[in-house]
């Protein structure tokens, strides 16, 4: 993405906003999980159409702490292990008691499906995060922006784990650490911090 092309990153309040907003529309579970997997696990539209239960469970059925994203899945052969965060945990966990009640339920299954099939397409998530965006008057925002902030919060508090950039760069599935640097926005007051403590 060339700078100045780059879907915007959400900050705080914007991502309540979102929250907030899809709380009060139909299918409010499935499209809590599509953007708790676009801003807590970075994943891309592509990528969260292909996920699948297998990917997030354990062998005995039960959710996994980790999404095990499979080269298929991802862009690039990028498969990667992330773990899950624990809001997007008790979403899953949510949507597979609902799933399991269902019939017919299979660990190969799409986690994310549409009223009339059993998954949904990449250019489908891509229409969806754009109405939400439009609808909120989010202006440069896009599919993209939820794996953008993603990357950022994430770029901004992996040194307080004892993490690096590398780590970020996993987390994303990107093949270059100067890709993972071209997401990370960034932050006027931790610039201002900095030149204060010099």
């Amino acid at each position: 993405m060339a700078l100045g092309k780059q879907a915007k990153v959400l900050n705080r309040s914007q991502v309540s906003a979102v929250q907030n907003y899809l709380a009060g529309r139909r299918n409010t579970l499935r499209n809590q999980t599509i953007f708790l997997l676009s801003i807590k696990a970075g994943l891309r539209a592509k990528e969260i159409a292909k996920l699948r239960w297998e990917m997030v469970l354990d062998a005995d059925g039960t959710l996994s702490a980790h999404l095990s994203l499979s080269n298929d899945a991802s862009k690039g052969n990028s498969g990667r292990r992330i773990p899950l965060n624990k809001d997007l945990k008790a979403k899953l966990n949510e949507l597979y008691d609902v799933r399991l009640k269902g019939k017919g339920f299979g660990a190969a299954d799409h986690v994310i499906r549409t009223e009339r099939s059993d998954r949904t397409s990449p250019q489908a998530i891509v229409n969806m995060f754009s109405g939400w965006y439009r609808d909120l008057g989010l202006i440069g925002c896009s599919s993209h922006s939820g794996r953008r902030t993603f990357v950022t919060n994430a770029a901004q508090k992996i040194t307080t784990v004892g993490g690096s950039l590398r780590d970020v760069q996993y987390l994303a599935g990107h093949s270059s650490l100067q890709t993972t640097e071209r997401y990370i926005e960034y932050s006027e007051k931790a610039r201002r911090s900095i030149v204060d403590i010099i």
